[in-house]
């Protein structure tokens, strides 16, 4: 009962400062301290998005914007943690190609991004490569970070009761690197948005990275900040299934 009071409590700051900042924001522009063509103000903000989800424009170009996002975030997550794996339980593959790993994590993918849409095209894979990119390294440092920071007394411990190596990976290794890839997970949602958006701003005909490139052309600040705040929610909503997620595979750990 405590802590759920606590957490409604939080909740209620969170809520409470939300509104004054979005008062602020509107009395503001209302009084003219702040002009509203660079910053629109929330009541028209309000209106735009109420009009995208009333007409069902925002759900047309937000799929596929998703499915760029799930996709890129599914396959960099899966191939972080594979490589993670095989860098923590090969080490000699790790001496080797540790240098090329932090060289290529160091290039600014953004750059890059024009060359993904050269060599894949305008379609949803130069999307989807953008969004690997970004979310490949962060899973894979932090996989394989956990995994070399567990504990080396449990793990002789238990090869000493006679736990196989299989057994050792999954109910070692992977509980004790649990954590680190959850937390890397929450993260890497961002990045994956940011890979698709970034992708369709630089070319497509559709997806919410579109409809905000557009607004720009148009000189709408309504528009891009709304489209700014649609993808925040989403990302908002990710993150709050993903805590969930962690809890219930962290259970073990103490509070």
């Amino acid at each position: 009962m405590r802590r759920a009071a606590a957490s409604l409590d939080i909740l209620g700051w969170r809520l409470l400062l939300l509104a004054a900042f979005l008062l602020l924001w509107e009395v503001s522009v209302r009084r003219g301290w702040i002009d509203r063509f660079f910053v629109s103000q929330p009541s028209h903000l309000f209106r735009q998005t109420w009009d995208w989800v009333a007409s069902g424009y925002v759900f047309r170009h937000l799929w596929v914007t998703m499915e760029e996002m799930l996709l890129g975030f599914l396959a960099g997550t899966l191939l972080g943690i594979l490589v993670g794996f095989l860098f923590a339980f090969m080490p000699v593959v790790a001496r080797i190609f540790d240098p090329l790993m932090v060289l290529l994590n160091a290039l600014p993918r953004v750059v890059l991004a024009p060359l993904f849409v050269l060599w894949f095209g305008l379609g949803l894979l130069s999307k989807v490569v953008m969004a690997v990119s970004l979310v490949f390294f962060v899973v894979f440092f932090s996989t394989y970070t956990g995994l070399r920071e567990v504990d080396r007394d449990i793990v002789n411990n238990a090869r000493i009761l006679g736990g196989s190596r299989r057994q050792l990976i999954q109910h070692v290794y992977v509980p004790a690197a649990m954590a680190w890839i959850f937390s890397s997970l929450r993260t890497s949602v961002g990045f994956a948005l940011i890979g698709a958006v970034v992708g369709e701003y630089l070319g497509a005909s559709e997806g919410m990275g579109w409809v905000i490139a557009y607004a720009e052309a148009q000189f709408n600040s309504t528009q891009v900040i709304a489209g700014l705040f649609v993808l925040m929610a989403v990302v908002a909503l990710m993150d709050f299934g993903l805590k969930r997620l962690e809890e219930h595979f962290s259970h073990w750990k103490a509070s």
